[in-house]
């Protein structure tokens, strides 16, 4: 077996240890899945429940080779709230993200009649691994965040001086009631989230057997718990969750407009999605691009949004949380994403589940973020390191400084009129492509790539 695999992609662990397994997936996607449609209006239940029939679809699609869980977009945020209006037209956002899905499948057929030989000239190994790290630390902000800060809601001040001495950052102002709402540093929000990476890190490197290969649901379970008697926890929406629940299911309208306006944000998704399956298979030591093919990942991803546009849940993609999962467990294996996606399915339909997970207060999450997002960091310098890049060679140096300082950075190019971001990750590998087209190479570089043709 690949020394950089505990479990391959078809091997189906027993019972006991599939659950526990499938549910440390379902917990690493679970508030960013549900925070998309809280974000614009669309129903958290469906999110769920499409995001684990779009993982099933996907397995399929790609013959259970690629063990990736879809979830929730957040670059369909903006360009949904811009076509709904507050939720008055639902239907013609969820119209525009169906057509992005069919342009996946465009792309894929595209892929598959010309190879994808073109990605080694445009993605070589010094543009591949700076993506990788920006995908692991673009999102290292959110997840300090996450783990030290928190919401106070103050009363609202009536002079400059009042304003002058507010801590944090403003979030939001409520005139009728008379507060305002305060993000601010918090010690016992980050000491619960050290203690949560702790007891992570404590299970990966110290823990033997089935225990060494669940670091991340531990780490949840024993920062839930950490958070449990620091009183962080709240058991309200457990209560009056019902325990059965059918999802509020809804369909798209037609609007030429609204597909317009969401066009060109597949760009960013595609971006996204062909740097998520470059660190997978990184991290397997395969080449996924080729078997089963980038064609039959696009599509998968393509039929999920499908699928979710169809039922009313937010458009799909592959989840750097559950890369970083397996990145740590080294556990590939399809039967837990399934077994995830089936979770994920359920909870759509059983609230009382959904709620409780809901109560795990956000500095745990921050936690295990915290170390999930740095092990996929840690994956690129990998791959800078195994393929030799010479960083002597200011070429190379230029393209891995700019790539990281821009998607580290967040750095944002903007068209408002096409409702159109680039942002972090999916700018950075696009100005990397670029200048790895534009920049000139070494005369040995050229010599080398000439003998290999």
């Amino acid at each position: 077996m690949n020394r950089l695999i505990e479990m391959d992609v078809h091997e189906r662990p027993k019972w006991h240890r599939w659950l526990f397994l499938s549910f440390q997936h379902l917990f690493a996607m679970f508030g960013s899945t549900v925070l998309v449609p809280i974000l614009t209006g669309l129903s958290p239940s469906v999110a769920l429940m499409s995001s684990g029939i779009g993982t099933l679809a996907y397995l399929i699609v790609t013959k259970g080779r690629i063990p990736a869980y879809l979830g929730s977009s957040f670059a369909f945020i903006v360009p949904i709230i811009s076509v709904s209006q507050g939720g008055k037209y639902l239907g013609n956002a969820l119209f525009g993200c169906f057509v992005v899905g069919l342009m996946y499948g465009v792309v894929a057929l595209i892929v598959y009649r010309f190879g994808v030989k073109w990605l080694d000239s445009l993605l070589p190994p010094v543009v591949i691994g700076s993506v990788v790290i920006v995908i692991g630390l673009a999102l290292a902000g959110t997840a300090v965040d996450m783990a030290s800060k928190k919401d106070v809601v103050e009363a609202l001040p009536h002079t400059a001086a009042g304003w002058q001495h507010l801590d944090g950052t403003i979030k939001s102002i409520d005139s009728a009631k008379g507060t305002v709402t305060v993000h601010v540093y918090s010690l016992k929000n980050f000491s619960v989230a050290l203690a949560t990476l702790a007891i992570a890190i404590i299970a990966s490197l110290f823990f033997r057997g089935f225990f060494s290969i669940i670091p991340i649901l531990i780490g949840i379970c024993g920062g839930y718990l950490v958070a449990l008697a620091a009183g962080m926890v709240d058991f309200t929406p457990v209560h009056e969750a019902k325990w059965f629940q059918l999802p509020h299911v809804v369909s798209p309208s037609f609007s030429w407009h609204a597909a317009l306006v969401m066009l060109p944000v597949t760009l960013v998704v595609l971006a996204e999605h062909i740097g998520h399956l470059l660190v997978q298979g990184e991290l397997m030591g395969r080449d996924l691009t080729k078997n089963p093919g980038l064609h039959r990942s696009l599509l998968g991803d393509g039929l999920a949004t499908c699928i979710a546009s169809l039922i009313g849940g937010p458009p799909a993609t592959t989840y750097g949380e559950n890369i970083g999962v397996m990145a740590i467990t080294r556990i590939f294996s399809v039967w837990v994403i399934g077994g995830a996606a089936v979770l994920a399915i359920s909870f759509g339909f059983i609230g009382k589940f959904a709620a409780l997970i809901q109560t795990i207060p956000t500095p745990v999450m921050g936690g295990v973020s915290i170390l999930l997002f740095g092990i996929i960091a840690s994956a690129g310098l990998r791959m800078l390191i195994e393929h030799k890049i010479d960083f002597s060679d200011r070429r190379n140096l230029v393209i891995a400084a700019v790539i990281m300082v821009i998607g580290v950075g967040g750095a944002l190019l903007r068209f408002s009129g096409i409702h159109l971001e680039l942002e972090g990750m999916a700018l950075s590998t696009v100005i990397g492509i670029l200048l790895n087209l534009v920049l000139p190479k070494r005369a040995k570089e050229e010599k080398t790539v000439a003998e290999a043709a």
